[in-house]
């Protein structure tokens, strides 16, 4: 089969391979979708210290059971069949850690990772490893939602823990930085299920901003590079500041700004992690201390947030169709990482 397979940075091959045999606790795949987004792009020119190589990446995966090993139904209480359609979680909590115990499973400290520890879905097959399965990481796809939509779960998954730290409130200003697929799906969020007031989406890349925005409609659109992104929050609310602030992207100034902005009690999220080459920021304490100010990072997500993303997707609640504006067939699969780099598309999915 083809697939996909990271041996050094800027060293990833489009290769053929053995298909992969299914053990008695697992279920074999076929990928229908698996979805790309900027960390994968980050592993193509830097790989990742948990991905050992050669390795199929991949980890926004949606696909169709094609074997279940003998085990599974019976050591798991399941009852997968032959045929049925399936999203895969990408962050994989060991389900035993203090973390775990506590129901904190996006912060499990023994996590492994599909795409980095297991093979991923950038392949025709792949292999779900006991280790999902263990806990209840496979997700049987609702009738009414695609392949791709489904393999957006799992970015939206992610969006979701974030939003449930930050208690978002009815009538809530919202300023979302990063106008990537990450910050549409938190936009649609925060209404769909929250909601929240006015939206402003911030951004320095005017193109990105104009596509995002005829997505998902913000109240306003703020192009970082031409205004004083703080000083135009505080204008359009009257001097008060936002009540929310999510930094999905990977800018420093964006968490520096966010502290700025923010509204007495304000919330803000870190939802873009920096890069670890210069991972601090400059953040005036006093302002923290005298708004009351609640700062919170995000990283991944926990099963049941990938049950919950194919809920929202299904019902409608969040919609994610129109965001995945590209689709590339796995021989091509080159070409889906430069539109990611080069924010040419919303979402991009490759099919196999």
């Amino acid at each position: 089969m083809k697939a996909l397979r990271f041996y050094a940075p800027e060293d990833v091959r489009l290769e053929d391979v053995p298909e992969p045999i299914c053990g008695p606790d697992e279920i074999k795949l076929r990928v229908r979708n698996c979805s790309t987004c900027g960390t994968d792009v980050k592993i193509l020119y830097n790989g990742h210290q948990n991905l050992t190589p050669p390795r199929t990446i991949g980890h926004e995966i949606a696909g169709e059971v094609v074997e279940v090993g003998e085990q599974v139904n019976a050591t798991y209480s399941s009852n997968w069949q032959i045929g049925d359609r399936a999203q895969v979680i990408a962050a994989v909590p060991c389900g035993e850690c203090y973390e775990c115990q506590k129901g904190w499973m996006a912060v499990c400290q023994n996590q492994t990772s599909v795409g980095y520890q297991y093979d991923g879905g950038f392949a025709e097959y792949m292999i779900v490893p006991s280790q999902v399965l263990k806990v209840d990481g496979l997700n049987r796809i609702p009738d009414n939602v695609g392949f791709d939509e489904a393999s957006a779960a799992e970015p939206f998954a992610c969006a979701i823990n974030a939003q449930e730290l930050l208690g978002i409130e009815p009538g809530d200003t919202v300023v979302v930085f990063g106008a990537g697929p990450i910050g549409c799906m938190h936009i649609r969020i925060a209404r769909g299920v929250h909601g929240c007031g006015p939206v402003y989406l911030v951004d320095v890349n005017a193109e990105r901003l104009k596509m995002s925005a005829e997505a998902v409609h913000p109240d306003e659109v703020i192009n970082g590079a031409e205004v004083d992104v703080v000083a135009r929050v505080l204008e359009l609310t009257n001097g008060r500041g936002a009540d929310v602030i999510i930094t999905a992207t990977a800018a420093n100034v964006t968490q520096e700004q966010a502290i700025m902005m923010a509204a007495r009690n304000g919330r803000i999220s870190f939802f873009g992690g920096l890069p670890k080459t210069n991972p601090t920021i400059t953040c005036d304490s006093n302002v923290v201390h005298y708004r009351q100010l609640h700062i919170h990072g995000a990283n991944g997500s926990a099963p049941e947030h990938n049950k919950r993303a194919l809920e929202y997707i299904s019902t409608g609640q969040v919609p994610v169709k129109d965001l995945i504006t590209r689709h590339i067939p796995l021989d091509q699969v080159m070409d889906a990482f430069s539109i990611v780099k080069n924010g040419e598309a919303i979402k991009v999915t490759v099919e196999p």
